[in-house]
């Protein structure tokens, strides 16, 4: 039985066949010619949700994604470092013991699954320094996917590469050269730790780094060249917070 025939036949009711109705919106969506943004919350692409949004990507199923700087960062963690995660199944019954162990093991815990800070995080900082210096020194500035984009289609991280390439969104991304927005990106850990080369001095314009004001800008262009009574814009959010509430804002913005 093929997936969509299960899930009709089985999905019927309540949350359930609100997803059969989202999944027929997409599609409809698309069968009209429409072009779909997706918005990613929280930090999904540790739960590795490439595995499904880079076939999509792939299939030129989303013209644009927003979602929060941790979807942006670990989506090339989990592609460097997949073998490194440990899962924590019982993460609700940790003690502040249990907790402070895996602290000092370096483990960062996305709800039930720990991200080891060594293998991902000091692994893609050692490579990403040298884009923003490189970047700094010539004077130049990008948006935080754009580097991610530039290190990706580089092929500095091959090396490391621990789960099959093809269940990367942002490579997939990367290729396909797509439009994102990352509201709120100084947040994330990769925000963090450059915040933490300018203050050293590594980095001497703040501004090497573009804002999200300009990532506001960049999408209210994106939106007007793109959004046509022919092709109409969707917007499928998954999760709340910044990832929906910023692109939603640029229509009433224009207004």
């Amino acid at each position: 039985m093929q997936i969509t025939n299960f899930l009709k036949h089985h999905y019927r009711h309540f949350n359930a066949a609100a997803l059969i109705d989202a999944a027929d919106g997409y599609n409809k969506h698309l069968a009209e010619g429409g072009k779909m943004m997706i918005t990613l919350a929280g930090a999904m692409s540790t739960a590795e949700m490439g595995i499904q949004l880079a076939e999509l990507i792939r299939q030129d199923k989303v013209q644009i994604i927003s979602c929060t700087g941790a979807n942006l960062e670990e989506d090339i963690f989990n592609l460097v470092a997949h073998d490194f995660y440990e899962r924590v199944p019982n993460y609700r019954d940790l003690t502040p013991a249990d907790e402070q162990a895996l602290l000092e093991r370096h483990m960062n815990r996305v709800t039930d699954t720990c991200i080891p800070e060594e293998e991902a995080m000091r692994r893609l900082e050692h490579v990403v320094l040298k884009f923003w210096e490189k970047a700094d020194k010539e004077g130049k500035a990008y948006f935080p996917h754009e580097f991610f984009y530039q290190i990706l289609l580089s092929g500095e991280l091959e090396q490391y590469y621990q789960i099959d390439p093809k269940d990367s969104w942002m490579l997939a991304a990367a290729e396909k050269n797509l439009p994102i927005i990352c509201p709120g990106w100084e947040d994330s850990t990769l925000g963090n730790i450059y915040a933490g080369h300018v203050i050293t001095g590594d980095i001497k314009n703040v501004h090497t780094m573009r804002t999200g004001i300009q990532y506001m800008i960049y999408l209210a262009d994106w939106y007007t060249k793109q959004a046509t009574e022919e092709s109409k814009v969707g917007f499928f959010q998954i999760g709340g917070g910044i990832a929906g509430d910023f692109p939603i804002c640029v229509v009433p913005m224009l207004h």
